[in-house]
């Protein structure tokens, strides 16, 4: 299980709606549901994926989060969860809205382009990096937009939405991100994890 689950987990409230976007296997809804009694669903873009999960008891559907989230109500979850996607996406604009569209709540985590590993690594080797949280080649690799965790932050003032709570995780420590750790934060944390709202 990803470390982060658990920082997930502890933002959400029990009894929640929770629609997890990008549900892989469906190890993170289940994880919520056995931990926290919520209602969860999932949407998933891999078809194998998707019959794995439904295979768990899980309730996904089979559908991309760029075009496909615009079939569910406004605020019809209480969160909405995006982990480790945003990169992959086209339009992250388009798609952070509707997550705030759907959802009162979302949460999203990034892995972190801005770690030192990944600078000293393309400053060195001159080559895209490869790292426990971005583990694939350049030419490979579903990640499309590079984002670090201060461009986060960044991105939140552009586009209009308040970062509610913001955590760092350096191995398997935890943090909290503000504006006075800033810089430091996004040199030595592998992953960030947002609670955002609109």
């Amino acid at each position: 299980m990803k470390p982060e689950y658990k920082l997930i987990s502890d933002m959400i409230e029990t009894n929640s709606r929770v629609l997890d976007v990008g549900c892989d296997d469906g190890t993170l809804m289940e994880f919520l549901k056995q931990n926290k009694n919520v209602d969860i669903r999932g949407i998933e873009i891999s078809k194998e994926k998707v019959q794995t999960c439904i295979s768990k008891g899980l309730t996904v559907i089979e559908g991309n989060a760029e075009f496909d989230l615009k079939q569910f109500p406004n605020k019809s979850f209480d969160y909405v969860v995006l982990g480790q996607t945003l990169q992959a996406f086209v339009n992250p604009e388009l798609v952070i809205n509707e997550l705030l569209r759907v959802g009162k709540k979302a949460i999203v985590t990034i892995p972190n382009f801005g770690h030192w590993k990944v600078r000293l690594n393309l400053m060195i080797k001159g080559t895209m990096p490869v790292t426990k949280t971005l583990p694939n080649e350049w030419y490979n690799t579903p990640n499309i937009h590079m984002c670090t965790i201060k461009d986060f932050f960044k991105f939140s003032e552009t586009i209009d939405f308040k970062i509610f709570k913001s955590l760092a995780l350096i191995n398997k420590n935890v943090s909290n991100i503000n504006n006075s750790n800033l810089f430091t934060k996004n040199l030595f944390s592998e992953l960030g994890i947002f609670l955002i709202e609109k």
